[in-house]
């Protein structure tokens, strides 16, 4: 009898992430190498570690998440004006572009350019797809008791 994954469990997994518009965000099956996490690691969502619960080897699933159980609601807070000038030369500040910026913890926080007015830049620091409802397709290749 092939094992349910559990809170303890350590899941290889195929994984396909798919917009409303059926276009697809992410998926493991373009570089044919599986995912592989520990269930309650923080890789995954509450919301997305619920929806494989249960499931065991072999199972092919989907699942529709809201934004409030993906990649969250936007967050008008997280959106800032910055001047052009406080940008390196080198890069191109287009709508659409996803820009590394520097911490001072020394991490790196993704931010998208939403919109260049003259000297202003507005780089959003919400995930890309916050606000999103997303479809969550799985294929479970395996399931081992973590640790």
């Amino acid at each position: 009898m092939a094992s349910q994954i559990s809170s303890s469990s350590e899941v290889l997994m195929h994984f396909t992430l798919k917009l409303a518009d059926g276009s697809v965000a992410e998926t493991t099956k373009v570089a044919q190498k599986p995912a592989k996490l520990v269930m309650g690691d923080g890789s995954l969502t509450p919301a997305f570690e619920r929806c494989l619960l249960g499931l065991e080897q072999g199972d092919n699933k989907s699942f529709e998440l809201p934004p409030e159980d993906a990649f969250g609601v936007p967050d008008p807070d997280l959106i800032h004006h910055v001047e052009r000038s406080r940008f390196p030369a080198d890069v191109a500040c287009e709508e659409g572009a996803i820009i590394a910026f520097a911490q001072p913890n020394g991490s790196e926080l993704p931010g998208v350019i939403r919109a260049v007015e003259g000297e202003s830049v507005t780089v959003d620091f919400n995930h890309p797809l916050a606000g999103q409802t997303v479809t969550f397709d799985v294929e479970i290749i395996e399931v081992n008791k973590a640790g």
